[in-house]
Parts: C-alpha cells; structure tokens; sequence
C-alpha cells in the first residue's frame, strides 16, 4: 500500500461534474483519466473514503472509488461484454434454484424468493424455476429484457448493476436494488440465504464470516451511489 501523500480533500466543479482535488491536485483514475462524476453527492462520497486513508492508501477501503475508477477506465469499452454478463446471470439466477429438502428451508425460499420473481414478471421477466443446481433454460424473451434494461443504464450504474448481480448471483435482486424497491442490505441477506441456513445448523467459520461482513459492508457502501446521484 502507498503512503498517504496529502493532506486536504476538496470537491470542486468540473464543467458540468464535479471532481475530487488532493491538496489542490485533481484525482485521476490509475490509468490517469481525470475522475469525474455527475453530482457532488457522489464526489463526496469518493473524497469521504480518501480523507479517511490514515498513514497508508488501502483501495480495499475504498468501494465507491474502486467502482467509479471501473465505470470511467472500463466500462466504456466493455459495455456489450457487461450487458451480456447480466444477461448470463438471469440465465442462472440464484431466485429460480431450490433446495428439493429440508422443508424449513425450501419453505423460507419460497417465501423470501418468490415474490421477487414476481416483482420481475411484472416487469416483463419472467424466469422458472426448477429444484437441484442442474441447469434450465429461460426464455428469450426474459433474457432479452434484462439485456434492453442494463443497455439503458450509463456507464456508471451499468457498471453498479453488474457488479451487484455478480454479488447477489442474481439479476433481479440487483435490478431491484437499482430500481430502490429493495435495500442492498436486505438484497445481500436474500442472496445469503442458503448460507445463513446452514450456519443456523452447523454453526459459523470465522474466516466466512468475516468475509461476508466486509462484503455486506461494501455492498451497502455502493448503494450509496444511488442516493448520491
């Protein structure tokens, strides 16, 4: 990790963005594109994660940034590859396999999953849904609205949206997320339901669940980019 090299963090308008200065310097991207972004809301949040480096830069400590660094590098060049990666996902949504047993558990997926598979219908996808992990298709048609829904969003929250599918392992959890008719919290609980179902049996490895709680921290830390822009 780089040693914190500054000392003060503004905001400061860009045009018609805003960008975040380092002792007056502006923050460029790794690859040295200038990092800009639509609202000072979210250049808050970006210059909030780097005033709060101590001695040392740790990017881990940084998801908003991270993810804004993506969606300025990257994602311009790669948005077909990006809407096909969430088209693969609603191929093999985490919502449409279930457990064949225990009862306590395919009772608390029905229950947790389902009326989100009915959000999306609503939508105009609609996806099956089979017992086992053996693969089933969905219809084009489904696939196709999830492809026209990421195809719409801007680079910065395609890129939000692909990295929550990837997260959650389900596209229309995330596409709820983004729609802000489900909480990124409640949305990560929701795709940690097998998970939490056998910690409730066999009890808790440490490592796991140290890792799940930095990744729930991390999810709720990018949700944020919602309300900011």
């Amino acid at each position: 990790m780089a040693k914190r090299f500054y000392k003060v963090v503004t905001v400061v308008p860009a045009g018609v963005d805003y960008a975040v200065h380092l002792d007056g310097r502006e923050l460029k991207t790794p690859g040295k594109h200038a990092l800009h972004v639509p609202s000072q809301a979210l250049a808050e949040l970006v210059a909030a994660e780097w005033d709060a480096q101590l001695d040392e830069i740790n990017p881990a400590s940084m998801p908003v940034t991270r993810l804004v660094n993506v969606a300025t590098e990257q994602t311009p060049n790669n948005r077909d590859a990006l809407i096909t990666e969430a088209r693969n996902y609603a191929g093999s949504d985490l919502l449409c396999y279930r457990a064949p047993a225990p009862k306590d558990l395919t009772e608390r997926q029905a229950e947790r999953w389902t009326p989100w598979l009915d959000w999306a219908e609503r939508r105009g996808i609609k996806l099956d849904i089979t017992e086992g992990i053996t693969a089933i298709p969905q219809t084009e048609r489904s696939l196709n609205a999830v492809s026209d829904y990421a195809a719409l969003l801007d680079d910065l929250y395609l890129t939000l949206f692909v990295h929550f599918t990837a997260v959650f392992g389900s596209a229309v959890l995330a596409m709820a997320v983004m729609e802000r008719a489900l909480p990124a919290e409640e949305a990560f609980e929701l795709s940690r339901l097998d998970e939490v179902f056998q910690t409730e049996l066999w009890g808790d490895d440490e490592e796991a669940a140290a890792n799940r709680s930095a990744l729930r921290a991390e999810t709720i830390a990018l949700a944020a980019i919602l309300t900011a822009t």
